[in-house]
């Protein structure tokens, strides 16, 4: 169904990336279309630079935004290139909005066909300073643009001037998508709650001899019932050994009793996704040697929540991590040394190889900058992500107790820095040893 309406937070947007950069002209084509075999796609998602700033979901389309000239009211124009109306494609296909539809839904200052980008794209780049345009989404689109900023350096005679200035809209725009506002607030809240659902579902109704994907489908099920259009990446389901892989995608094994699954998924609600972790046991309850790592890995995660707060840093929630990480397998007995050598050596990538946290947004890898001048930049209030710190045995590695192998363990939230400290947005999701073992009761 087509929208009527799109909120005005779309313009703000725009009038506040427009208002830091007057004189420039961003272009983002809409993502593009791909073939899975034949002339059967790929199921279509927009470019996130493109829907943040549009709100508009069609492919073959061209967002241009410029520095408004006959508005006194307005910093930015928009001009929308769109698919024309087609009553012959649109019944294959479903409705367009047209240009009516991008004038008139979307508010777009000029709208024309996009067929007509070369011609109208040449009048706007007229008195523009820089050109922000990201290269290397698709080759086809880049010799386009590019071929349309020589005709348009080729226009100013001998002049002796060169193509305009070419940069990456991925700093700018990313800067902004950093820092989210209310609207998109409650888009991943909604997410994060509908992904919480999801996993405890799963924790109800997982049972020993499912397999992998009947998990996935599960889960998968409860996104779409509540209400997510999409997954927000590709679900990793891993029992057993298979959880040691970090982006274990098969999905396609039998869940044995005794051993834990790990599911890493998350329902994209409005553009906007979730990303939660949680690893329980795939029979009643948690063996010796898995609720000892369990915990482990819950304790150092808890202690990643409690320093997020307004000036902390990343890479210092990582260092906490990594510390007490190397504490408890010392205590465990599963690294021996040093503490200080350990740490100095980085001897827990053998159980924990990957970092804490990353953004979270419109993409489950967010846009936005992870240092300033050089150095690891301060979180504000307004930017969410990710703590998930892992323990994970390899298969290849015999040297660990044989108590401890075959065990993956990964927990993951979704965090949102305040005013006074940080909001767990994904505190639905189950992960005390208690709860978890109760909701394991109850599938069986």
């Amino acid at each position: 169904m087509l929208l009527t309406q799109v909120p005005s937070y779309y313009q703000t947007r725009r009038e506040k990336l427009m208002q830091s950069h007057p004189g420039a002209v961003f272009l983002i084509p809409s993502a593009p279309e791909l073939i899975r075999n034949s002339d059967v796609h790929h199921p279509f998602r927009q470019d996130s630079h493109f829907y943040y700033l549009s709100g508009f979901d069609e492919p073959g389309s061209f967002l241009v935004l410029s520095t408004a000239q006959s508005s006194p009211s307005r910093i930015s124009k928009m001009t929308l290139f769109v698919q024309p109306r087609d009553p012959e494609r649109e019944m294959w296909e479903g409705e367009r909005y047209g240009i009516d539809g991008a004038l008139r839904v979307f508010g777009a200052d000029e709208a024309f066909n996009e067929s007509a980008l070369e011609t109208k794209l040449l009048e706007i780049l007229k008195g523009a300073e820089k050109i922000f345009y990201r290269l290397g989404h698709s080759e086809a689109m880049d010799r386009r643009v590019l071929a349309i900023l020589e005709t348009s350096r080729r226009s100013q005679g001998r002049s002796g001037r060169g193509i305009m200035p070419l940069e990456d809209p991925q700093l700018p725009i990313g800067e902004m998508r950093l820092f989210k506002d209310n609207q998109e607030l409650q888009l991943i809240r909604k997410a994060c709650h509908i992904t919480a659902i999801g996993h405890r579902t799963a924790m109800q109704e997982i049972r020993p001899g499912m397999n992998e994907g009947e998990a996935e489908a599960l889960i998968d099920y409860q996104f779409r019932k509540n209400g997510c259009q999409r997954l927000g990446y590709g679900s990793i389901v891993a029992g057993g050994k298979n959880a040691a892989c970090l982006h274990y995608r098969s999905n396609n094994e039998t869940l044995r009793n005794g051993e834990l699954l790990l599911i890493d998924a998350g329902g994209e609600y409005g553009f906007y996704t979730s990303d939660i972790t949680r690893t329980f046991p795939i029979g009643k309850g948690f063996s010796e040697a898995q609720r000892k790592a369990y915990e482990l890995v819950l304790s150092v995660q808890k202690a990643g929540i409690a320093m997020t707060r307004p000036g902390a840093k990343l890479p210092e929630i990582h260092k906490i991590t990594c510390e007490q990480l190397t504490d408890g397998l010392l205590s465990l007995g599963l690294l021996k040394g040093n503490r200080q050598e350990l740490l100095k050596g980085a001897a827990y990538r053998r159980f924990y190889p990957h970092n804490t946290s990353h953004w979270l947004g419109l993409d489950v890898h967010d846009a936005g900058l992870y240092t300033q001048a050089g150095e690891p930049r301060k979180l504000e209030p307004g930017m969410t992500f990710t703590i998930e710190p892992g323990f994970y045995v390899q298969p290849s590695d015999q040297d660990t107790p044989e108590a401890y192998r075959n065990i993956g363990i990964r927990i993951e939230d979704d965090i949102l820095v305040t005013a006074s400290g940080c909001e767990v947005l994904t505190q639905e999701a189950p992960k005390e040893v208690t709860e978890i073992e109760a909701l394991r009761a109850k599938a069986f």
